[in-house]
């Protein structure tokens, strides 16, 4: 039997992904499927990715590009043995702003998609939620949410990182997310998984979640 991942990534911050990817799980959830939420947070408790909390307990700065590939093989084998029909995952698969963060190159980021496509398919049809907005806008939504320590916390995570040490404040920060939108543009064309890619600065929360179940149930 096929499983389904449905993973809603975003372009920054403040497009509201978690709360997409919440409502899209509670609405698969009541339709009577078997639903694995993965949460963000997740990645660092969940059994399948237990490499990935280790590799960061034992003081490293990054993990390797194969341990992410191997706990998510890892992960569909643990959704095949639990019979879920989906797994619904915020800012899972394909792990590009990680990725970028520790400083790979686009060839390896696309050599890593590649190998998460073999990895996932034929067993776990796959449709990517790519909730955009205007990095600017959505920085500044963020900072209105969590208010200004925030946005000190997040340029401070970028700048130690070495794959986004030129951002110093938030405009360099969205100068950044401008980059690595269009980066994952380009990966997710070389998938053969379907993507939606929704604009979240023409549309609420409840418009969004309205979009991304339509496409679902086509």
């Amino acid at each position: 039997m096929s499983r389904h991942m449905v993973s809603v990534i975003g372009s920054s911050p403040g497009v509201g992904k978690s709360t997409l990817c919440r409502a899209v799980a509670e609405w698969l959830t009541e339709t009577g499927a078997s639903v694995d939420h993965f949460e963000e947070a997740d990645i660092l408790t969940r059994a399948a990715f237990r490499p990935v909390a280790e590799e960061f307990a034992g003081g490293e700065a990054a993990v390797r590009p194969e341990t992410l590939i191997e706990c998510t093989r890892a992960y569909v084998a643990e959704m095949d043995a639990r019979g879920m029909d989906y797994a619904v995952t915020d800012a899972l698969v394909p792990f590009i702003p990680s990725l970028v963060a520790w400083g790979h190159e686009e060839r390896t980021l696309s050599r890593v998609t590649s190998e998460l496509v073999q990895v996932l398919e034929p067993a776990v049809q796959v449709t990517v939620v790519y909730v955009h907005d205007d990095p600017m806008r959505a920085l500044r939504r963020a900072v209105q949410r969590e208010g200004e320590p925030w946005a000190d916390w997040y340029v401070r995570k970028l700048a130690g990182s070495p794959g986004t040490r030129a951002v110093h404040d938030l405009p360099s920060a969205a100068a950044h997310l401008r980059f690595e939108a269009d980066l994952t543009r380009r990966l997710l064309a070389q998938t053969p998984w379907q993507v939606v890619t929704v604009d979240v600065g023409t549309r609420d929360a409840r418009e969004a979640f309205t979009y991304v179940r339509d496409h679902l149930t086509k």
